[in-house]
């Protein structure tokens, strides 16, 4: 499967939004560069979008083909996808705590059993805690196969509309209830109870953020059951990218309070809609956008995320508090240290296994077609 520029794009862009969003570990990047981070979270949104998209069409443009469901070599091209660099991960921050950018560390076997978001004690345990996101991933790849395969059994727009607007009901109703029955009581009291509550009930939790994953897989949906308004999308590429942006301006506005209850309720679903036709709009642009560094930052794009927190503590311990650097230096020296943490997990292990991985595929041709470029 060829590799879409604008996709790269967007995926470059949102793993550098995180980095600097996560920043805070740090204390910041100073004043001068404060605004480039604020909503970095919303990269996080775009991967899932992202991910939603890529893997539903490679799931079920073969079902519609009438192909069997290749389950077995679907969630082996994911182990070899996602395990090796978390695991190495994962054992650094377990061996060596003095390189964790927080104290605290949720126990092994959280990770292991991809549980974290669901029952992270966020006060006690932020080290290593943006591993959440790569939980709600793996329920997804756990679930949405056997849930494609359903629905192309016997395929119907309204059986998939209802299921679709039932996961976005169901979250809705989950975020509404946490906010109203557990934040809104410690309102204006001291204490970070209030942003407890909005992480370990509503944004970490699977069920409450599939808004963006559900965005992904209804956009490769019209892709594979109505191609002919999947082509339309395509042909007017520019006007659907400009209402795209025109909800993530909307979206964005909406999350000014981000931890209120009507962006809370209301703001994922949009903010999916408003990335799922971006990712929509740029998926026509297969000449464009060719930046140099942003194919790069695409693929080792995983190996970022899983890093960043890392490097972010080490160069600040070992550097930038020494020295005493702030401003453009201290900026440019955290670039570099992020880059490079993320450089050698991909290249020492990532890639090795991706490389076996595409070894054992030439012996098994049949699942070639099922892994997706640079996914995270």
């Amino acid at each position: 499967m060829h590799r879409v520029p604008g996709l790269d794009l967007l995926r470059a862009w949102a793993i550098a939004w995180v980095m600097l969003f996560h920043s805070y570990v740090v204390g910041g990047l100073g004043e001068r560069f404060a605004w480039l981070g604020n909503d970095g979270w919303i990269g996080v949104d775009l991967f899932f979008v992202l991910s939603g998209y890529l893997i539903g069409f490679q799931l079920l443009a073969p079902l519609a083909r009438g192909e069997a469901l290749a389950w077995r070599a679907f969630y082996l091209r994911r182990a070899f996808r996602i395990l090796p660099a978390f695991l190495v991960v994962l054992a650094v921050y377990a061996a060596w705590p003095a390189l964790r950018e927080a104290p605290g560390l949720a126990p092994a076997w959280q990770f292991l059993s991809f549980t974290l978001n669901l029952l992270i004690d966020y006060e006690h345990d932020k080290a290593f805690s943006h591993a959440w996101s790569l939980c709600v991933e793996e329920h997804f790849y756990l679930v949405f196969p056997w849930l494609g395969w359903w629905l192309m059994r016997r395929p119907s727009p309204a059986k998939a509309l209802a299921v679709g607007l039932g996961v976005v009901g169901f979250g809705m109703a989950v975020r509404g209830y946490v906010w109203l029955h557990d934040m809104a009581p410690v309102i204006g009291q001291p204490g970070p109870a209030f942003g407890l509550r909005f992480v370990e009930g509503i944004y970490y939790p699977t069920w409450a953020r599939l808004d963006g994953l559900l965005a992904g897989v209804a956009l490769a949906a019209l892709r594979v059951g109505r191609p002919g308004a999947w082509m339309r999308l395509q042909r007017h590429a520019g006007l659907v990218l400009t209402a795209g942006l025109g909800l993530f301006v909307l979206a964005l506005w909406m999350f000014r309070e981000r931890l209120g209850l009507w962006p809370s309720v209301f703001g994922y679903p949009l903010l999916s809609l408003a990335l799922a036709l971006c990712v929509g709009a740029v998926t026509a642009m297969h000449t464009h956008w060719r930046l140099p560094g942003v194919g790069w930052m695409a693929r080792v794009s995983y190996s970022l995320y899983l890093s960043h927190k890392l490097a972010l503590h080490a160069v600040a311990t070992w550097w930038v508090g020494p020295w005493q650097l702030h401003g453009l230096a201290a900026f440019g020296l955290y670039a570099v240290g992020v880059l490079a943490a993320g450089a050698a997990l991909y290249y020492a292990v990532e890639r090795p296994f991706l490389r076996w991985r595409e070894r054992l595929d030439g012996r098994r041709p049949d699942v070639v077609a099922l892994d997706i470029p640079a996914s995270t």
